[in-house]
């Protein structure tokens, strides 16, 4: 019996070293997936990691490589794969405490000097500008906001803003905002890597304090870059100035919203950030331009490493593109994709292989840890990822009975099919929408940022100093105009796009893990990827959206009813509201919305009803003092300060800035559930102000019956 057992053991170790050994020719592809599940972790942490305890995953890690050395070669790789994902941890919290800065942590009022370092515009079109070099009145410099961002409202007489002047304002400067509802987008980490302690708003005139003076290169290279933004919108007026200025310089703020959601509609919009897309045409075309230039030199071509000078010369004209454009993570993100790939060609390697790709990743979740966890990121590399692997598949199958004509029209049709089809569950994964006509629109308008548009900006620069850059312009605003009236006509037509509801915060990892898994697998277990897609399919499916949300101001609720959800009024909070209908996957109106049965209004107390639960949201301090007790309520929501005694539970504004927002379930026994955007959340840096972490709240119908009618509340952690 034992020699039997023994036998099964070893036939099991034998299968198991098999299925590792045929993997050793893409285990380069795994080192960034170790390296994103470490990360990806560390954000997930429901509080922050010790010293202590990051001292023990150090020494983890450096045992789990030593033990790599002396294990089997079959079986080292899992350790080096252990080692990577608490390396990722490690560098996901060095990254967060090397980005650390003072951030605001009530409101202020009073005035706010600044030097102005960024110029965009905000969702509801005000230009606003971040400045750094802040001065608050009464606040010391060491607790100051490295970094402000301000909207500018109402009439400003002084409309043209130099990169580098010192401005002074004022009006208000908030904290940035936690998420809209538990579990969503958190600007509160965002806004921590951009160092970014504060944001505002004025509506009084902005004035001119200084002039720039002595500017360091990065401001030198953000006034030249709003310059040439400046120059280019003269001479080529309208929306399709706006959008050269975008793609040649990362200036967005002359780009209407008219605009924005059209090319939004038609899945265009990546056409306007300077990404992989932009980078690569660029970087593409000089390369092709200096070897094929140098090429028609015969003394040149025989003794020169052409290929490798115009590689050089690509890296050398694709940095600087990437210093004029501000260098945002988007952009460094393409840079560094395409730095690796034509480093490959230096090496006489082939550029585009999974281990570029590969390469590609490690350096930014070295370099930008928090980017795993953005759409650019998943969306670049799923798109790249996805266009290596099936073309290199195809290069297995004979094309060349094709017509010659047709291969350069099948290339670009299923590029831009192969890069829809990998980024539609992101895209839609983030801003719960998938446009129905975006391949269509991607394959008329793709290829002409390839041809005309990036080939006439580099000849509109090379001609800028002889005064001739009108005519790479004038053959930019072409194509431009193109790319505008099929963005126009694809959103103009019915049922353009289409809403889905946000998934689980699993659901995405889960999916990415599953398609990444079918590219790299070797082998029998492949079709497991296939198994984890479709695990993640049905976990999306299954999502259930909150039964009552609760805004962070306690002025808006909304409710989950069989027309949609409902919300308590329809204007204000227009921002929180937007957010919650688009993760619904029905964005319509607020006003719409609010018209919605669902909610009883009596005044300015709002009713809801859940269940056997009631929750009563109160706006103002004369409707709050007119309430007595919690008028049949078992929950109070208000927007005002609350210091009466209650018999419910009372989540005033003093309360819900702890908190956050709110979201509101019924158990399977009917008990009312109540977690908060800062219990998901934690208690982690970048939400440090918001006070100690709340237990989630569990209301018990069974207690309340037992007391006769009398609510009695326990405070249990839920378990969601």
């Amino acid at each position: 019996m034992w020699d039997t057992k023994l036998r099964g053991e070893g036939q099991v170790r034998a299968s198991v070293e098999d299925a590792l050994l045929a993997q050793r020719g893409s285990l380069i592809g795994w080192v960034p997936i170790c390296l994103g599940i470490g990360v990806g972790t560390y954000f997930s942490l429901g509080s922050e990691p010790e010293m202590l305890v990051m001292v023990s995953l150090c020494i983890g890690a450096v045992t789990a490589m030593i033990c790599a050395r002396l294990a089997p070669v079959a079986f080292a790789p899992l350790l080096v794969a252990v080692a990577l994902v608490l390396a990722g941890i490690g560098v996901a919290k060095y990254r967060v405490t090397s980005v650390a800065a003072p951030v605001l942590n009530f409101r202020y009022y009073g005035s706010i000097e600044g030097r102005v370092v960024n110029i965009d515009r905000s969702a509801s079109d005000a230009v606003r500008l971040t400045l750094d070099r802040v001065v608050l009145a009464r606040k010391a410099p060491d607790r100051t906001p490295e970094r402000v961002r301000v909207s500018l409202h109402g009439e400003q007489p002084y409309q043209r803003y130099t990169p580098g002047e010192v401005l002074i304002l004022t009006r208000q400067l908030s904290p940035p905002a936690g998420p809209a509802e538990p579990g969503g987008f958190d600007f509160q980490r965002h806004a921590w890597f951009l160092k970014l302690g504060a944001v505002g708003y004025t509506r009084t005139p902005v004035l001119k304090l200084s002039v720039p003076d002595d500017p360091d290169i990065a401001m030198r290279l953000f006034e030249m870059r709003m310059a040439i933004s400046r120059a280019v919108q003269q001479a080529m007026p309208g929306e399709a100035g706006a959008f050269a200025a975008a793609i040649m310089t990362g200036d967005r703020s002359g780009i209407g919203q008219e605009t924005l959601t059209d090319l939004r509609s038609a899945n265009l919009a990546h056409l306007l950030a300077i990404s992989g897309l932009h980078m690569g045409l660029l970087t593409g075309f000089i390369f092709a331009t200096v070897r094929y230039g140098l090429a028609l030199i015969p003394g040149v071509a025989l003794r020169w490493p052409t290929k490798k000078i115009a590689a050089v010369a690509a890296l050398l004209v694709g940095a600087f593109y990437l210093a004029l454009s501000g260098g945002s993570v988007s952009t460094e993100r393409a840079y560094i994709m395409v730095a690796v790939m034509f480093v490959a060609v230096l090496l006489g390697r082939r550029a585009l292989t999974i281990r570029a790709v590969a390469m590609a990743a490690i350096i930014v979740l070295l370099w930008q840890p928090e980017a795993l966890v953005g759409p650019g990121f998943q969306m670049s590399f799923a798109a790249t990822t996805a266009l290596v692997a099936v073309f290199g598949a195809l290069r297995r199958f004979d094309l060349s009975g094709l017509p010659r004509w047709s291969r350069p029209v099948l290339s670009v049709v299923l590029s831009s099919f192969i890069a829809g089809l990998a980024t539609a569950p992101f895209a839609a994964a983030h801003f719960n929408q998938i446009a129905h006509y975006g391949l269509i629109a991607n394959v008329l308008c793709v290829p002409l940022m390839g041809v005309l548009v990036m080939p006439a900006a580099v000849l509109a620069v090379c001609l800028a100093p002889f005064g001739l850059w009108g005519i790479g312009l004038w053959l930019m605003e072409l194509g431009l105009r193109w790319i505008l009236f099929v963005a126009s006509t694809v959103s103009a037509r019915e049922g353009a796009l289409g809403h889905i509801w946000a998934p689980e915060w699993y659901v995405l990892p889960i999916l990415s893990l599953g398609l990444l898994w079918v590219v790299l697998v070797a082998g029998r277990a492949k079709p497991a990827g296939l198994c984890l897609v479709a695990s993640a399919a049905v976990l999306w499916a299954q999502t259930e959206r909150p039964d009552l949300l609760v805004a962070d101001s306690g002025a808006l609720i909304g409710l989950e009813s069989a027309e949609g959800r409902v919300l308590s009024k329809p204007r204000g909070n227009g921002f929180v509201a937007g957010i919650w209908l688009e993760n619904d996957g029905a964005p319509v109106p607020q006003e719409q919305a609010a018209a919605r049965e669902g909610l009883s209004a009596e005044g300015r107390v709002i009713r809801a009803t859940l269940g056997n639960w009631q929750i009563l949201q109160v706006s103002g301090k004369t409707a709050l003092a007119g309430l007595a007790g919690c008028n049949g309520a078992d929950v109070l929501i208000s927007n005002q300060v609350d210091d009466v005694a209650r018999p419910c539970a009372v989540y005033d504004i003093a309360r819900l800035r702890n908190t956050g927002a709110l979201a509101l379930n019924l158990a399977p026994n009917g008990d009312l559930l109540i977690g908060s955007a800062h219990q998901i959340a934690g208690a982690r840096p970048w939400n440090r102000h918001q006070g100690a972490v709340p237990d989630a709240l569990r209301l018990s119908l069974a207690q309340r019956k037992r007391a006769a009618g009398a609510t009695l509340l326990t405070h249990n952690r839920a378990d969601q």
